[in-house]
């Protein structure tokens, strides 16, 4: 089965905003930390928790611990998406009588741990773990700590604690976004190394300077270290964490707080505080604005499609765009399942298969089984009938949906009862069947067109752009409402991938940048974009933003 690649982040992007949300209303609360944990959390909750929201209590429920309590705005989101309560209650975060707290609390149906002070989670885990074990059930615990908690001495007796009874039944996920309530965790007590500036994304980025592993290996722990914010890095971690067998894991996820608002994102000030209501439109537009790049390995050595795979893998791509052609539905054939299932052990990022191919219905299953994530078909071989047929096949192996138009079809009347479940629309920009095609102008008009459509008929998926989009239009193709960006011979087909996909983020940041201030000048006129550029006081951004500004005579 699929990892549920699309849903999974249609539900964090949701929790997020949730997130913002409950703290804006109560007037405090901690979006930085429940931000940084967002993609753990989500994935613990869509994936690889066992619960009923219609019955807590459910005995041969797994557990989910939040050690890190303050928090609480990450869970009791995820809560309220997964269904223990309506999503409205996220406004009554922090009242009297209300019982979502600043903290997690027994009063809330499906809360499991009164988190309050901190460095206790991984103890009271444990006793749950061992009374699982005690009790002959299969059930999991699952902890989510923070680095900041490091400090308390409870921790460390719990680890050697976990380590001796050989506590397998549970995993901990450490939320390494290295920063806490006073600072940057490596000024106060250093877990990795002592911080000399404030460059965190330099620490983060340099391997050699983490240590956290090497303590908790000493402790006898097994230790997995990921990308906090990657949703496969996770849900295979968490999958690995469940076959080691008398050890118990902790899974170092390294995060950033405040992650998806780039004015939170790596800054102490976020750690405890509240957006203001005037900047609760912006934030949002932000969060839905999150987008992926996926290199097309076609356009690359297809002699040697391992390589590339693996080339994709270095440079960081969100996922990886795989071209099937039959030959038939184009002129040109590639590859087919079996080549799928071949790649699928070099790597954990998503596949997006496009298949490019007749009568899809019938094949269908062959990439679900070779290991698929997304799975799209082209609406000018499909009827309702048989897309109705792949969608369900697709939803009920967690696989994500997507629909195809060529650039001479228009979205056809028989797909607008799936548009509310489907996950991505592929907008193809060239005539399919080869790489190395320029864009075709008249796409931006045509997807402008098409996010005014699937908004009516409310549409939470990702629009991708894909065939002739490189450095130059690719700003434009998001200002259109394109979210996710297939890159072909611009991507793969380029010396260096992680260069240049580090070059397509900055060029769609700043095509998002310009359309964040516009949101600023739309509600508040030159005041509010004033106001929104100054809360910008991590890195560079604020520099970028304020020549946005002037460019666009705000300044």
């Amino acid at each position: 089965m699929g990892i549920n690649y699309y849903q999974i982040k249609k539900n964090i992007r949701r929790a997020r905003k949730l997130v913002i949300k409950g703290t804006t209303a109560a007037g405090s609360g901690h979006p930085g930390g429940s931000f940084s944990m967002a993609e753990i959390m989500g994935c613990i909750f869509y994936k690889h928790l066992r619960y009923d929201p219609k019955n807590p209590e459910w005995e041969d429920r797994d557990k989910l611990i939040l050690s890190k309590g303050h928090a609480s705005p990450g869970l009791f989101s995820n809560m309220a998406v997964a269904g223990y309560f309506e999503e409205n209650k996220m406004e009554t975060l922090r009242q009297f009588g209300s019982i979502l707290q600043g903290h997690p609390d027994l009063k809330c149906p499906g809360v499991e741990f009164c988190g309050g002070s901190l460095g206790i989670g991984l103890s009271y885990s444990i006793g749950n773990a061992l009374a699982s074990r005690l009790d002959g059930k299969e059930n999991r615990i699952f902890t989510v700590m923070g680095d900041g908690e490091s400090d308390e001495g409870q921790v460390w007796e719990a680890a050697m604690t976990a380590a001796k009874y050989k506590v397998d039944n549970l995993t901990l996920i450490l939320d390494r976004n290295f920063i806490q309530q006073d600072s940057y965790t490596e000024k106060i007590m250093p877990l990795d190394e002592n911080l000399e500036t404030d460059e965190l994304s330099e620490m983060w980025k340099d391997a050699s300077r983490w240590k956290t592993g090497d303590k908790w290996r000493s402790f006898g722990w097994n230790v997995i270290e990921i990308d906090g914010h990657r949703v496969e890095q996770i849900s295979n971690a968490i999958d690995r964490a469940k076959t080691i067998k008398g050890l118990p894991t902790i899974i170092i996820a390294r995060t950033i707080k405040g992650k998806a608002v780039e004015h939170m994102e790596d800054n102490p000030q976020w750690h405890g505080k509240a957006a203001k209501p005037e900047f609760v439109p912006i934030i949002e537009q932000e969060l839905e604005s999150q987008f992926m790049i996926a290199p097309s390995i076609i356009a690359g050595d297809m002699t040697n499609l391992e390589k590339e795979v693996k080339r994709c893998d270095d440079g960081r791509a969100d996922y990886i765009h795989l071209d099937v052609m039959d030959g038939k539905f184009v002129p040109n054939t590639t590859f087919d399942h079996i080549k799928i299932k071949e790649l699928r052990p070099f790597t954990v990022i998503p596949f997006d298969a496009h298949l490019m191919i007749n009568e899809p219905v019938k094949h269908v299953r062959d990439y679900v089984d070779a290991g698929s994530d997304i799975i799209t078909v082209h609406a000018e071989v499909c009827n309702e009938s048989s897309f109705g047929e792949i969608h369900d096949i697709l939803k009920s192996n967690q696989i994500s949906v997507g629909l195809a138009i060529n650039p001479d079809t228009e979205l056809p009347d028989w797909s607008r009862k799936f548009i509310p479940s489907l996950d991505q629309l592929i907008v193809m920009s060239v005539i399919p069947g080869k790489s190395g095609q320029k864009y075709i102008e008249s796409s931006h008009e045509k997807t402008q067109n098409l996010v005014q459509i699937l908004n009516e008929y409310k549409f939470d998926g990702y629009i991708e752009a894909d065939g002739g989009v490189t450095l130059d239009n690719v700003g434009a193709c998001f200002a259109d409402g394109a979210r996710a960006f297939v890159g072909g011979s611009a991507i793969i087909g380029q010396s260096d991938v992680r260069v240049v996909i580090r070059e397509f983020r900055n060029r769609i940041l700043r095509s998002r940048r310009k359309l964040l201030i516009q949101k600023a000048n739309e509600l508040g006129g030159t005041e509010l974009v004033n106001k929104w550029i100054d809360l910008h006081v991590i890195g560079k951004k604020k520099d970028e933003l304020l020549q946005i500004a002037k460019e666009l005579g705000y300044q």
